[in-house]
């Protein structure tokens, strides 16, 4: 690239944005050799800006050895282009020489398509892809091994169809959920690919679907479009060829961004034929997730132009305040930066899922163990007893070995007990989840009115995790906040308004707005309650309150645009919109602005001042200012800036100083954003003095930022103070208690943030994060903690012990952590590493072991220093990390579930928010104006933050509860009914033969038990949702596992074994010897069966009753209803009716009519089942008095708490703290301003006729900007 050509004023302010960008990055790479000095203003490097480290080895060769290594290595050595990514305009035909393999020896483009594809099945793949998916369960592979075992008559004991048709309704039932699922995402495929864009083909513009869009096509874009891909800004119709996007589904600011493209293409490529002809070559950098950073060169017509991100629009963008826009394709679909930033998509399962695995291998085991141990039993039996010899009449006619028939017995078992491992298990999980997660989407309070935006739970597989969330890592901008900006305060010369006053500053209890009708240029959305302030200006009485609000009218970088007679302000930051805002409002509207030239209205009188000199805010300086030539020819100079570089700069003689501080110490206090205002008069001489200086460093080609930064501080000083504005950076709604509602359920909340620290802290203090009473640690003070628990480590491995070591903070302190992403990378040791050279010398052996071992103790050393910083965080009340990346984000959440094990949600807005919402356990989107980016990558979406603790204090504990209680039924239900065989074994030579009837076998998992468990998976609460929400401390068992862990999963399984021997032993002790009322001795096998199965169906049946802590109809009837349909189809079953037409399937024949129609046996029933159930009720109700649980203390009080909830009405007020000598968070944005553009004169657009007074009335930057 020829840094010659090409050099037009674009490239020139180009070169200028990208200066501190590069600075930025440089200098966290060698934060090392700097001590971490000002780490907390630098902006953290690429995501994708890492190679493989150079070469550490320092050792010289003799100049002998060394000319020979690099003869040989000349000899193949080519210089290698930087740029690998080609794209060609108006040639598709260009791009079918790069190819890459995919599959072996498949070749595929290099360049990937347009279209977007999140589903994961089509007509052709879904059965096989589907069941292949199934079967990997373990549990739905065993049951198809059993399925082919049963096919063998040797070996089944059982029926085919008793596992076939359980088998069949879990596989169908889950393949419908998949199928549904899959239907949206295909719908929501559709619809993106299938949005309309304008691409250039045979020379024309044509309306093509956003799928069919390639890389190096030309597009045309308009008003209000969504960009379809990552373009190059070839032109527009404004003038210079200006763009301005809205960037919101990428990070969330809705304040609008300009665009700018090359001087050269905004006057070649504005028509369509110019277009048309257009065969420009781009070479860029390789598709990245870096979302501010781009570099790469345009060669057209014999020359090369540089280019940076200014000229990229980015998929995900929304073109705004731009009529048409053309653009060429650079990367496209899953190229694109917001795609490449969307992180890996991992399938999620929850610790209970997990878990569950765990229990179906522990019962896999047992099973067979169990079946061993009845083989040998056969084994036995049959040498002993069953031999022909001892038992003739069960001759067979088979003169198999014992040892065989104990072998084929062993599977016989196996296929017996086989419900012992639960088929409907999975998909009866699968049901609650659904059902839970449609709970979720219609719960009316948490459906957002304002946007018309409910609740909606994008998975179904996560739901019971919600119930033990242990770390919410939240971003800031658009989740905390609502990223509106409202005047709400002020200090003019000492004196602060902005208090409920009259209009002869007195003040009152009377809430009234100030009525701004007066002011032609008002807006009418600023809501103001001092009647005084307003009446000051008009009057003229406190000239310094004029000047304040001219500075603020005057002092900006904020461009403003005409359109059809309404004026609309287009700023850099919220921040500044809304001062620009507030002075119109008081009177002083900024109307107009040229290169050279700034108008406004003062009280109705236009007046137009020279610019002489925009002095630009950057992170470094924290201020920005104007030098303006007044219409009575004197020169004057307008300063805002953060207090604490204000205050260094005034002149000695400052009178209200002191009075201001206390100001600014009031407005921390009620956690408002805070600029000081000050001004000074230059003369003549003192600015062409300047002047000459500034225009040399504007023009310097080394460290030009630097050296402007240096000039501008020599005009910088002595300022005379007027005054400082407060501003309210809104949080939602609710956000404050929100916050203490999820710290009381001991939910730890980490906000992490791409705002400066200064910005973040602020937030953190006004949502009630961060409280007066915490000691803040920042990254210095943890990186010296770290560096002494290393120290600490090393001692104690010398044998040196010290009883202080593990105290890491003091026992009376609350730490509080508030880090930097450039501090976070120096502390987890995440240092930018150098690039390759692409000509160095061959390392020895011996030098690739010492650096391969030097690597393996630099990793031990970084995993250690990691683990050491979670464990300090985690014992910290509070955590905000500020200026951090998406991979930062990604990273600290990855963190948190490596080392602590934690359970971990992040909720967030915006694009770079969706790389830590996929790497937590569960992931929130906030859906409003922030865009979909998020929610299309979250597992549950609302509207507000406020509805995080319903999600999880409500839904998600409820969800647990109900997962734990219905797993703990669905194993005791499971084992009372399958070990029943096992007791029959020892009165039947364990012959393996079933103690039920097939059909009741069959039937007993899909219609006998189901229903009332599925009932209470999905509607049971132990407590209402306001009294979950009042005592969060009931969340806390979920955090623990309190409810399902393995100590109950054996507790469940001993239960059923108890119950089972139940089961089996009482009928059997009440058919031995005796006689029936007819005369007859119901002793058969048929009537046991009967007789049993009945004890069993109503015992489980009432268990589940005694389990329900929320009685409805629906739990009514599904109880008494399953024991009635369980009398109905067996009778049914056991009619001769259906045996004559299958004599070979229904052989029960009259069992149940003959069993059941004996006192004697229900009376057994009634015996049975009141062993089985007396004992629990017994022990819970000893439990509840000796030892009652803290929802046991609540249920039965439940009535008292229930009154005190009755709704009380509380006037809002703006959150109060104690006293604090914190300094106030300055109000701007951590980005540059628009200063470079408004000098460079590009910026201006034409006029138009424009209505007077027309302003509009609202600004687009911050909608509502004002409204409190």
């Amino acid at each position: 690239m020829n840094p010659q050509t090409g050099q037009g004023s674009a490239s020139n302010i180009t070169a200028a944005h990208g200066i501190s960008k590069v600075m930025s990055t440089d200098q966290v790479s060698s934060i090392g050799d700097e001590g971490g000095k000002g780490l907390d203003d630098v902006v953290p490097y690429s995501d994708d800006e890492t190679d493989n480290e150079l070469d550490s080895s320092t050792e010289r060769l003799d100049d002998t050895e060394q000319n020979r290594i690099n003869q040989q290595t000349e000899e193949g050595w080519k210089p290698k282009n930087e740029y690998t990514w080609k794209v060609k305009a108006n040639d598709r035909n260009f791009y079918n020489q790069f190819t890459v393999k995919k599959y072996g020896c498949i070749k595929r483009s290099k360049y990937a398509g347009n279209a977007i594809q999140t589903y994961k099945y089509n007509v052709l793949t879904f059965l096989p892809r589907n069941l292949m998916e199934q079967f990997k369960r373990a549990a739905n592979a065993y049951f198809l091994v059993l399925l082919i075992l049963q096919a063998i008559p040797q070996i089944s004991t059982l029926a085919w169809y008793t596992t076939f048709v359980p088998l069949l309704v879990v596989l169908g039932i889950t393949a419908v959920k998949d199928l549904a699922d899959d239907v949206v995402r295909h719908r929501m495929d559709k619809m993106i690919n299938t949005r309309e864009c304008e691409v250039l083909q045979d020379g024309r513009f044509k309306s093509s679907k956003w799928r069919n869009i390639k890389v190096g096509d030309i597009v045309r874009l308009r008003r209000d479009d969504f960009i379809p891909a990552d373009i190059l800004l070839l032109s527009s119709s404004d003038p210079n060829s200006l763009c301005y996007v809205e960037t919101a589904e990428l990070d969330g600011e809705t304040n609008l961004k300009f665009k700018m493209s090359l001087e050269i293409t905004d006057k070649l490529l504005k028509k369509e034929n110019d277009l048309k002809s257009f065969d420009g070559l781009v070479e860029c950098e390789e598709p990245n997730n870096r979302l501010d950073k781009f570099i790469g060169t345009l060669y057209w017509r014999n020359q090369s132009y540089p280019l940076d991100i200014n000229a990229i629009l980015l998929r995900g963008c929304t073109v705004r305040n731009t009529n048409t826009t053309h653009g060429l394709v650079i990367f496209a679909g899953a190229d694109t930066k917001i795609m490449r930033n969307g992180g890996k998509t991992s399938f999620k399962r929850t610790k209970i899922d997990q878990l569950m695995n765990y229990m179906v291998y522990s019962i896999f085991l047992f099973l067979i163990l169990l079946s061993t141990g009845l083989a040998i039993g056969h084994t036995f039996w049959q040498n002993e007893i069953g031999n022909f010899s001892r038992s003739w009449y069960l001759d067979d006619g088979e003169n198999d070995p014992p040892s065989y028939r104990g072998f084929i017995t062993f599977w016989g078992y196996i296929i017996v007990m086989n419900t012992m491992v639960p088929i409907s298990l999975y998909v009866s999980v699968e049901v609650i989840r659904m059902g839970q997660s449609y709970f979720i989407n219609w719960d009316l309070q948490m459906y957002y009115a304002e946007k018309d935006t409910p609740a909606k739970a994008r998975t179904t597989t996560l739901t019971e995790q919600l119930g033990q969330i242990e770390y919410i890592f939240s971003d800031k901008t658009g989740t905390l906040t609502q990223n509106i900006m409202a005047f709400k305060k002020c200090s003019i010369g000492g004196i602060t308004y902005g208090e409920l006053c009259n209009a002869v500053g007195d003040k009152t209890d009377k809430v009234e707005l100030v009525d701004f009708s007066w002011n032609s240029y008002a807006d009418g959305n600023l809501k103001f309650y001092d009647h005084y302030l307003p009446q000051l200006i008009r009057s003229g009485k406190d000239p310094t309150a004029g000047e304040f609000f001219k500075l603020l009218a005057l002092c900006h970088t904020v461009m403003v645009e005409d359109n059809n007679g309404q004026i609309a302000y287009q700023a850099a930051s919220p921040d500044e919109g809304a001062l620009v805002t507030a002075a119109r409002n008081f009177g002083f509207a900024y109307l107009s602005r040229t290169q050279n030239t700034i108008t406004i209205s003062e009280l109705d009188i236009k007046r137009t001042y020279d610019v002489l000199a925009i002095l630009d805010f950057n992170s470094d300086r924290k201020r920005m200012s104007v030098i303006l030539r007044m219409p009575e020819g004197n020169i004057k100079l307008y300063c805002k800036g953060a207090d604490t570089v204000i205050y260094e700069r005034l002149h000695p003689n400052n009178p209200n100083s002191e009075s201001t501080e206390e100001a600014l110490k009031e407005f921390a206090n009620e956690t408002l954003r805070t600029l000081c205002l000050c001004y000074k008069d230059i003369s003549e001489a003192e600015f062409a003095e300047w002047n000459k200086k500034f225009k040399a460093a504007s023009i310097s080609t080394n460290n030009r930022d630097e050296t402007l930064d240096r000039v501008y501080e020599e005009i910088e000083k002595n300022l005379l103070l007027l005054g400082a504005t407060a501003i309210e950076d809104k949080l939602q709604d609710g956000v404050p208690e929100t916050i203490e509602t999820l710290k009381r359920g001991d939910i730890k909340i980490w906000v992490l943030t791409g705002d400066k620290k200064e910005t973040a802290e602020n937030i953190g203090f006004s949502c009630q994060l961060l409280t007066d009473d915490m000691t803040i640690y920042d990254g210095e003070k943890i990186s010296d903690i770290l560096n002494t628990m290393q120290r600490n480590r090393t001692n104690m491995a010398a044998g040196e012990v010290n009883p202080h070591a593990n105290n890491l903070f003091h026992n009376e302190e609350k730490p509080a952590l508030v880090i930097t992403g450039s501090w976070l990378n120096e502390i987890l040791r995440e240092k930018k590493k150098r690039r390759k050279k692409w000509f160095r010398r061959p390392k020895t052996e011996d030098e690739k072991r010492m650096q391969m071992e030097k690597d393996q103790k630099d990793e031990a050393a970084k995993e250690k220093r990691q683990k050491d910083f979670v464990d300090l965080a985690c014992q910290c009340t509070a955590v905000v990390c500020c200026r951090v990346t998406p991979k930062q984000k990604a990273m600290v959440v990855n963190l948190v579930k490596k080392y602590k094990k934690a359970i971990t949600l992040a909720i967030g807005d915006g694009a770079n928010d969706v790389n830590m919402i996929k790497t937590a356990h569960i992931g929130v989107g906030i859906s409003g104006q922030e865009g979909m980016q998020a929610v299309m990558s979250s597992d549950y979406a609302f509207g507000q933050f406020r509805f995080l603790q319903r999600l999880l204090l409500v839904h998600g504990r409820w969800s647990y509860i109900r997962m734990c209680k219905f797993l703990r039924y669905f194993f005791y239900k499971n084992f009372a009914f399958t070990l029943v065989h096992f007791w029959y074994s020892f009165f039947n030579g364990f012959s393996a033969q079933t103690a039920y009837e097939d059909w009741f076998i069959t039937l007993y998992n899909v219609l006998y038990s189901s229903l009332p468990v599925l009932v209470v998976g999905v509607l049971d609460q132990d407590v209402s949702d306001k009294l979950s929400l009042r005592f969060p401390k009931l969340y806390i068992p979920g955090q623990k596992d309190s409810f399902f862990n393995f100590k109950t999963f054996f507790v469940s399984l001993l239960h059923g074994i108890v119950m089972s021997m139940v089961i089996f032993f009482v009928p059997y002790g009440a058919f031995l010897q005796t006689m029936g009322q007819d005369g007859e001795a119901p002793t058969d096998y048929q009537s046991f069966a009967v007789t049993t199965a009945s004890s069993l169906i109503i015992a489980v049946n009432f268990q589940i009753a005694l389990d329900t802590s929320y009685w409805t109809f629906v739990n009514a009837f599904s109880v008494f209803g399953s024991i009635v349909l369980y009398f109905a189809i067996m009778f049914d079953l056991h009619s001769a009716g259906i045996h004559i037409l299958f004599p070979s399937f229904f052989t029960f024949t009259g069992a149940a009519p003959n069993a059941l129609r004996q006192p004697y046996l229900w009376l057994t029933i009634i015996l049975t089942v009141a062993l089985c159930l007396l004992p629990v009720v017994a022990v819970r109700f000893l439990m509840q008095v000796v030892n009652p649980s803290e929802t046991d203390k609540i249920q039965m009080n439940r009535k008292k708490y229930e009154i005190e909830l009755l709704p009380k009405t509380s006037r809002p007020s703006s959150f109060q703290r104690n006293a604090s000598a914190r300094r106030s968070a300055y109000a701007f944005s951590h980005q540059r301003g628009y200063a470079d553009l408004i000098s460079s004169g590009r910026s201006i657009r034409k006029k138009g006729p424009r209505s007077e007074p027309g302003i509009s009335s609202r600004t687009h930057e911050t909608e509502g900007a004002n409204a409190s």
